[in-house]
């Protein structure tokens, strides 16, 4: 029994620290129930264990010299009833002294007490209560079905502060009476008949959020055609003029986002496409998408766009059933094809986003209405010019370049992304469909495949790991329109009430999690940690330490108000957006 408890702990550490060498978080128990999946990884996985010799061999050290000398250790004296009290006093004794630590110490954000009791987040687990015990939180979490605790009064409270803050800062009277970006929703009516104490908090809570309002630049794509696209381990270090035209060109030449953030969550790709395409955060500990798959989303794209009597399709040059995309892209209301349901692509990995477009253009470009959603993966690691097809493809458009092997090869792949678009907008051009079609492009997450001192090498300059580590562009380009300066701090979250705003389409922004960053909405960027930027400046959790933008002349009391009060308006948002997934709440409050 002993053998087999140390050779499970061991595994369990020397597992998580290969998948954190090559994802950057740690695995959940979700994810090891799917591993079939995750094997398509393999060779990954491999250069993983590779890369994590030095640490593996001290953590299977200790169970390989016990083997070994078994039979030369000396028994104990003490019978087996007695040892196994011994073992439960021991258990019990550092598990109580362990929660008087807890509950003892702090309560903000990232504390031990706040990461036991309230919330799930990885990293900061392992780190503040041990492998060992996130291990076990998350397992028994996911078998009970755990529902983090909140005080949904402080939230709505928070939420009106903000608001009232917000109107007695405006100075100027508007002319004529604002609209607002919201559907007809009765929620007083619903909250007197609603005997569902979950649902009626979440009636109580998007009530009391004030809607965006509409603003310039409402429809200023209405009528348009829309090719949304989630690049795989896309980065604005990668954007040159010289190596990525075409990249370069939309960055510059389009809605030009100056701040602009994408998190890495705990399930690196699906979660990041999940916050691109719904607004809503994930449910740490699961697959939300997966798990969102039978569920009304009224708000997604592909939904939206088809009740409009636009042709809708989407696409993915990796296996059709990675991540149950099969299952939640139709959802979202997409004709959905990857490799091995109707993509037929050339054999290599990673498959090449020219290739996929070449091969599916012709499915709609002669289509009236269009919609074309694409997760792409030529950009995927591993970054080297042996095992990354793409990369090795591209390799002498980067020889000449006096960077790293790793940060050539890295670059390669996305020459591949460049090439795709420069593609994808010659046919529009081609086509006639230039003049009324806007592409949009985010990324699944930072390129985590490079290590830090790469990303730093691609820089110029050491990456600051909270913040600018999460720094990006996003694209919203239509061919020859002029450059749009965005300065105002947004995220992932905000791409859809941005594309619905954009498109003048009809939608609730009380039930997103995101608002249009082009309104006039304080920013809010949230990042997994719950570190923040507001309108006066960032939030890090991990060191309890807030930095304004420019000096303030605000006193200590009022700044920490701030914090206080914006923490508890994303704990709402990442509480009522697992709430929305675990109701069907679209379904409650929108659906037929």
């Amino acid at each position: 029994m002993f053998y087999t408890s140390l050779g499970l702990i061991s595994f369990l550490f020397a597992s998580q620290l290969v998948y954190f060498n090559i994802f950057k978080t740690f695995y959940i128990a979700y994810s090891a129930g799917n591993a079939g999946k995750v094997l398509e990884f393999a060779t990954e996985a491999l250069f993983g264990i590779k890369k994590s010799i030095h640490f593996l061999v001290p953590i299977f050290t200790p169970l390989i010299l016990l083997l070994v000398y078994r039979k030369k250790l000396r028994p104990y004296t003490l019978s087996k009833k007695s040892k196994l009290y011994m073992l439960i006093a021991l258990g019990l004794s550092a598990h109580l002294l362990a929660l008087v630590f807890i509950n003892l110490g702090g309560k903000e954000t990232n504390s031990p007490y706040n990461l036991y009791y309230n919330i799930h987040q990885p990293e900061f687990s392992v780190e503040n209560l041990g492998m060992i015990t996130y291990f076990r939180l998350d397992s028994k979490r996911q078998i009970f079905k755990w529902k983090p605790k909140i005080d949904q009064e402080e939230m709505v409270v928070a939420i009106i502060e903000k608001q009232e803050e917000k109107e007695e800062e405006i100075e100027v009277v508007e002319e004529k009476i604002p609209e607002y970006n919201t559907l007809e929703i009765d929620f007083e009516k619903l909250i007197q008949n609603e005997t569902d104490k979950e649902i009626l908090a979440m009636h109580q809570y998007f009530n009391a959020i004030n809607p965006s309002k509409k603003n310039e630049y409402t429809e200023f794509f209405k009528d348009h055609n829309l090719i949304f696209i989630t690049a795989e381990g896309f980065s604005h270090l990668a954007v040159k003029e010289d190596l990525t035209p075409t990249l370069y060109k939309m960055v510059n030449k389009g809605f030009y986002f100056e701040n602009f953030y994408t998190s890495i969550w705990g399930v690196s790709t699906s979660d990041g496409e999940y916050v691109a395409t719904t607004s809503l955060l994930p449910k740490p500990g699961v697959w939300s998408y997966s798990l969102s798959k039978d569920n009304y989303m009224p708000f997604a794209m592909g939904n939206q766009l088809k009740k409009l009597g636009y042709l809708t399709k989407a696409y993915h040059n990796h296996s059709y059933d990675y991540y149950d995309r099969d299952s939640t892209h139709p959802n979202m209301g997409y004709d959905f094809k990857g490799i091995g349901n109707g993509l037929v692509m050339s054999n290599s990995w990673p498959r090449s986003d020219l290739e996929m477009m070449e091969v599916t253009i012709p499915d709609y470009i002669d289509e009236d209405r269009f919609h074309v959603y694409y997760m792409t993966v030529s950009g995927h690691l591993r970054y080297t010019f042996e095992g990354n097809a793409m990369a090795f493809k591209n390799r002498d458009k980067v020889d000449h370049l006096n960077y790293s092997s790793n940060v050539k090869a890295y670059l390669a792949t996305q020459i591949e992304l460049d090439l795709a678009l420069e593609y994808l907008e010659k046919m529009l051009l081609e086509n006639n469909k230039a003049h009324n079609t806007f592409i949009v492009l985010s990324t699944d997450h930072y390129p985590y495949g490079l290590d830090k001192k790469y990303i730093d090498e691609l820089n110029g300059s050491e990456v600051e790991d909270n913040f600018q580590l999460y720094k990006n562009n996003l694209i919203i380009y239509k061919p020859g329109m002029d450059r749009i300066m965005v300065e105002k701090p947004a995220s992932s979250l905000d791409i859809i009430p941005t594309i619905s705003n954009l498109m003048g389409l009809p939608f609730d922004s009380r039930l997103l999690m995101g608002r249009d960053i082009l309104s006039d909405e304080d920013p809010l960027v949230i990042l997994s940690n719950r570190s923040f930027i507001s309108k006066y400046g960032k939030y890090d959790s991990r060191k309890n330490e807030f930095i304004p933008d420019s000096p303030m002349d605000i006193d200590k009391e009022t700044l920490q108000n701030h914090i206080d009060s914006v923490t508890k308006i994303i704990d709402g948002k990442f509480y009522f957006s697992q709430k929305i997934m675990e109701k069907d709440y679209y379904k409650e409050v929108l659906g037929p």
